[in-house]
């Protein structure tokens, strides 16, 4: 039997959607409503820009109006009459994890049949290879953020460790990646435990800002200390990834593999296996956190995560269940970190600022924390959204020739992930599959269970 649910207000609706108009006027008026520039006598010259501010606000004001009028009334309406979930599954939904493997799998096949070699770099690259590391950074920060719940704004500094870990030991001392790719592991993990003993005593908003504090003071170590890290500078020239100084890529090498499989030469080849190495990476990391989960330590954090006092009272010992949360996500940051070294070959403090932790929390928050699936489809959306939105030329057709378009990118990006929590408040995968269950596992809702509290 549904329940009765009051319609929507329309003069309520109305009401606030003139007030959020005048707050985007008071923020973007100023804003975006005058441009300075130079003119030819190096004076500095105001320009108005009013017609692209009265654009903004219209889409605030119907955007605003929309959402109180139709948009929370039907979730108000869904939430009341929400039943029993079918437990009919279609069979895509039954077989999503396989058909997204195949397709990872075959992706740089796809790509390169239709494309050609060359053509295929951008869309394997920017599509490919850097969603797969936001998905691997997203999946180690779930194991402390997700799984045992404590809040961290620093892992960024892990990603920063494991990539300059490779860059130093490879440029000075010619260590190959393969063995510098567990030592970035193990030195990340290192500093993990390092931040996690201070921050044993520290919970919630305290525990972020410990954190945070943390990262920023790897980003300001690495700026700083010229000697080693040659500062803001950065370091050049990082060797490329061979396979076991078997096969080569670059085209000077007689192991080139371009040589070796009587192929014409082409860098494409070195991005595709690029691409196959951090899926194997990415998908080593989620078999080792869906290990985990199954085994006690696993199960600790999660019981952490729910109640930290009632977790002690059963004898768990929480020292080590928060040290290795922190050691095992750092270790995967490390990894993730020494992979971007050997792709980008050049890292620099840059690369490694807070807004880089901000995104891998939002790509957890947005996927649903502790969901596996939830986090490489957030990392999708994001990482390939902020790519496709780079591509907004057209957008000059509308406002004029000298509209740019990378001011606004940021703009829209937040308006989706503001639209995102609207839809979806507990991320785009909202039910939990339990680790230990009597006679049959099943999904239960994301909202009854503590999240990031830790």
């Amino acid at each position: 039997m549904e329940r009765p649910v009051a319609g929507p207000n329309y003069a309520a609706a109305a009401r606030d959607a003139v007030l959020a108009g005048v707050i985007a006027l008071g923020v973007f008026g100023p804003l975006i409503g005058f441009k300075t520039e130079q003119n030819m006598n190096n004076q500095l010259v105001v320009e108005n820009r009013w017609g692209i501010v009265i654009v903004i606000v219209a889409i605030v004001v119907i955007g605003r109006f929309l959402l109180k009028a139709f948009v929370f009334p039907a979730l108000v309406t869904r939430k009341a009459n929400a039943g029993p979930a079918s437990t009919d599954e279609s069979f895509f939904k039954r077989n999503f994890k396989t058909i997204g493997l195949a397709f990872l799998l075959l992706y740089p096949v796809i790509i390169v049949s239709m494309l050609g070699y060359q053509q295929s770099i951008k869309w394997v690259d920017n599509f490919g290879i850097q969603i797969l590391i936001y998905v691997m950074l997203g999946w180690g920060l779930n194991i402390v953020v997700g799984l045992a719940g404590l809040l961290d704004l620093g892992y960024v500094a892990f990603y920063a460790v494991g990539a300059y870990s490779y860059a130093l030991l490879s440029s000075h001392f010619g260590f190959s990646f393969w063995l510098l790719l567990p030592l970035s592991g193990i030195l990340a993990a290192m500093w993990g435990v390092i931040l996690g003993f201070p921050v044993l005593r520290l919970r919630g908003d305290y525990l972020a800002i410990v954190t945070l504090a943390f990262g920023e003071i790897i980003r300001l170590v690495l700026i700083n200390w010229r000697e080693v890290t040659n500062g803001s500078a950065g370091i050049s020239s990082i060797p490329k990834v061979d396979i076991f100084g078997w096969i080569t890529f670059n085209v000077a090498d007689p192991t080139y593999i371009g040589k070796i499989l009587d192929l014409p030469p082409s860098s494409a080849y070195y991005k595709i296996f690029l691409y196959y190495l951090i899926l194997a990476l990415a998908l080593f990391t989620a078999f080792v956190t869906l290990r985990l989960r199954r085994l006690p330590i696993g199960r600790a954090w999660e019981a952490l995560r729910e109640d930290e006092v009632a977790c002690r009272s059963l004898g768990i010992n929480t020292t080590n269940t928060k040290l290795t949360a922190f050691a095992l996500g750092a270790m995967f940051g490390g990894f993730a970190g020494s992979f971007f070294a050997a792709r980008q070959g050049f890292v620099s403090p840059e690369s490694f600022v807070f807004l880089e932790s901000a995104v891998i929390v939002a790509i957890v928050v947005l996927g649903g924390m502790g969901s596996m699936v939830g986090v490489a489809i957030a990392a999708a959306a994001m990482i390939g959204g902020t790519e496709i939105l780079r591509e907004l030329s057209f957008l000059k057709a509308v406002f004029g020739p000298e509209f740019n378009p990378d001011q606004f990118r940021m703009l829209i990006f937040g308006l989706a992930m503001v639209t995102i929590m609207v839809w979806k408040p507990r991320g785009f995968v909202g039910n939990r599959e339990p680790t230990a269950f009597l006679h049959e596992k099943k999904s239960v809702s994301g909202s009854l269970v503590q999240e990031g509290h830790g």
